[in-house]
């Protein structure tokens, strides 16, 4: 499963090994914040409100949940999302104990810039504001937290790094609360201080960082390619654990990436292959396209879709991929025939003849699969596009339309 993995805190810090497990301890950000593990969580209980069979765990999630509130003492996301959102009920206690909690630490996080302020260095008062920001999108409180990302930005003597960190931040409270538009603005601005001067690994966590934001928008092919690029150099802890950036690269590459790439890249790519490991019925998926087996296909395809479902980047188009997975199974079986028996077909695909009839249908219909059906005799004859043809076509059109506008900048001059 691969929106199941609950990494901890301790665990989300490490930076995965060649095999997908992690390996190298980052001592720098102890704790990445906000927590997306959270985020997921969060959603996991969204989604049982209204598909309760969709989260058959969700006592555990719920338990899950309520921990990391008491850990981050985060009592602006108890009130705004499970109290208010999730209508959990008020429990006065805890909310009390968790704003005292937070005036403290606040307190004491303005203690610290003040003094450094007035006795200390710029190094010192960016530390302060960096703590403050900090704090304030651990406990989810995401005004508060935008608005300290912007004075720590606003500061004169600031490095590229920082910026760019800050800017990040910002990307990541966005993907956090789900909020597009914050998410594609930072994400804008993020990407043009990387190419003014990020190092490498900003620029290669910014990758992931557009990818799941590209998800979110379902771009999803402009999305695979950055997820690709990124398997074998993946440091993006504070996003996702490696085992959900690899569900992500498949599924989206399995859409769009060529077959010898295909091979190449996901069949065969040792990182690919160990994670997968933990995720068999999407390795299942992956292997049946390239092995043209259209029944194990189906069959991985029904276990995978729960995944999609309980994903807070894919579950609000898990029809829109499945659908196109269905499309590019059928096109790549009926380019080996000139005509095929549906029930033949049928067969292969381990459905039934009036199943496949209806889906085949509506493809044919919206012109997603070129080829129509012989109803009584029974066969699927492919109609395969005449591509020198419409290539003549598409120059001719393009010439029509450079002489229009050749004859009206002539038009233009003459006068």
């Amino acid at each position: 499963m691969a929106t199941e993995d609950t990494t901890t805190p301790a665990t989300a810090t490490k930076k995965p090994s060649a095999d997908g497990k992690p390996a190298v301890e980052d001592d720098e950000d102890p704790k990445h914040v906000p927590d997306m593990a959270l985020a997921q969580d969060l959603y996991l209980l969204e989604l049982a409100q209204s598909k309760p069979e969709e989260v058959p765990d969700v006592a555990e999630v719920r338990t899950r949940v309520l921990a990391s509130i008491k850990a981050d003492k985060a009592e602006p996301l108890y009130t705004s999302v499970c109290v208010e959102k999730l209508g959990w009920p008020v429990d006065v206690a805890l909310q009390a104990e968790l704003k005292a909690s937070n005036e403290a630490e606040l307190s004491g996080i303005e203690e610290q810039l003040r003094v450094a302020t007035e006795s200390s260095g710029d190094m010192e008062v960016l530390d302060a504001l960096i703590a403050r920001e900090k704090f304030y999108a651990r406990i989810g409180n995401k005004t508060a937290a935008l608005a300290a990302a912007d004075e720590i930005l606003a500061k004169p003597k600031i490095s590229t790094g920082k910026k760019i960190d800050a800017v990040m931040d910002k990307v990541r409270l966005g993907l956090f609360f789900r909020d597009p538009e914050a998410t594609k603005e930072n994400l804008e601005k993020a990407k043009k201080l990387v190419e003014d001067g990020g190092d490498w690994d900003r620029r290669n966590r910014l990758k992931v960082y557009e990818a799941l934001a590209l998800i979110t928008a379902r771009s999803l092919k402009k999305a695979s390619e950055l997820l690709l690029d990124c398997i074998a150099t993946f440091t993006c802890v504070e996003l996702a654990t490696y085992r959900q950036f690899i569900f992500y690269a498949v599924v989206t590459n399995l859409l769009y990436l060529e077959r010898t790439k295909l091979k190449k890249k996901l069949v065969d790519g040792p990182e690919v292959i160990a994670v997968l490991r933990d995720l068999p019925a999407l390795g299942r998926l992956l292997n049946a396209l390239y092995d043209c087996d259209y029944r194990a296909f189906f069959h991985a395809l029904v276990e995978v879709t729960p995944d999609l479902t309980r994903d807070r980047y894919t579950a609000p188009h898990v029809r829109i991929v499945v659908r196109e997975l269905r499309v590019l199974v059928y096109s790549q079986f009926l380019e080996s025939y000139k005509s095929v028996r549906l029930a033949s077909m049928a067969e292969s695909f381990g459905v039934g003849v009036e199943f496949l009839d209806k889906e085949l249908s509506r493809f044919i219909a919206s012109g997603r699969l070129s080829a129509k059906i012989d109803k009584v005799g029974g066969v699927v004859e492919t109609s395969r596009p005449d591509t020198k043809n419409a290539q003549y076509q598409e120059v001719v059109k393009e010439g029509d339309l450079l002489l229009n506008r050749l004859s009206k900048l002539a038009r233009m001059v003459d006068f």
